[in-house]
């Protein structure tokens, strides 16, 4: 896979950040915390993974796995301009490519901070697992939804309509009618994390909203405890995305548990 599939910004100057987004979502999921981190001396690289945003749009669904979709960003990132391993963060899929990284390329990686990450297809409520079971059906769903349609949808859940603000619902819905309607094949494909969890040994800090209604909340406990350096916190009425609907609350959480890296020097 080729470094131009992948479209990123690339802000600041300091320590390296990666910023990894969910399924059907873009680089601008990170506006709030892209800036934070600049502030605070880090350089801070956005991509958007292959089939979202302004990146690669393959026609072919074969190339809609998750091992192709970690093989472009890993090879990505070992093309990037930098000596020190990243800090990376991760909401949902960016999660889930995240801990993968840690396991396949433990190099690469500093520390982790994981947003409400996906490990494991039993996360998934029970609607959600349905869908995705039909990935050709649910591609087809955001494929021929309007960008209205899909915003009205995301203002059902009731912790998006709290939190979000119009113009964040419009640009979520729009990630979703930008992205390749194939993206949808992702979670089906991808694998189970769970036995490998106790192999992660870069320290990690999970954060998730407690009312996240895509995976089950008490799950993020369940993976605190079983990698060995992770510490968690959680955000009261919240849903599955903290870093866009409470910036003003996780960011400085972030920013810190970088800069504590540094202080100790532990990289």
């Amino acid at each position: 896979m080729e470094k131009q599939l992948i479209k990123y910004t690339c802000t600041g100057n300091g320590p390296p950040v990666i910023l990894l987004h969910g399924l059907s979502a873009s680089r601008c999921d990170w506006i709030w915390l892209s800036s934070d981190l600049e502030d605070a001396g880090f350089r801070v690289y956005s991509p958007d993974l292959l089939g979202h945003g302004e990146s690669a749009k393959p026609e072919d669904p074969a190339l809609y796995t998750t091992s192709v979709l970690y093989a472009v960003i890993a090879d990505w990132l070992e093309c990037l301009p930098e000596t020190d391993p990243f800090f990376i963060v991760g909401h949902s899929l960016g999660g889930h490519l995240a801990m993968l990284l840690a396991l396949r390329r433990p190099h690469l990686v500093r520390r982790m901070v994981l947003l409400d990450p996906f490990y494991s297809k039993r996360q998934l409520s029970a609607w959600i697992r349905l869908v995705f079971r039909q990935p050709r059906l649910a591609e087809e769903a955001v494929r021929y939804s309007p960008a209205w349609l899909i915003n009205s949808i995301i203002g059902l859940d009731p912790w998006t309509t709290n939190n979000f603000p119009p113009d964040v619902r419009r640009q979520i819905a729009g990630d979703y009618k930008r992205s390749a309607a194939q993206v949808m094949h992702y979670p089906a494909t991808a694998q189970d994390l769970t036995s490998h969890l106790a192999q992660i040994n870069h320290s990690s800090l999970v954060i998730w909203g407690e009312r996240d209604l895509t995976l089950a909340p008490d799950s993020f406990p369940s993976l605190v405890r079983q990698l060995p350096l992770a510490a968690g916190r959680s955000v009261a009425n919240c849903g599955h995305q903290p870093h866009v609907s409470r910036p003003e609350l996780i960011n400085p959480w972030i920013v810190d548990f970088f800069l504590d890296s540094i202080k100790t020097n532990d990289g």
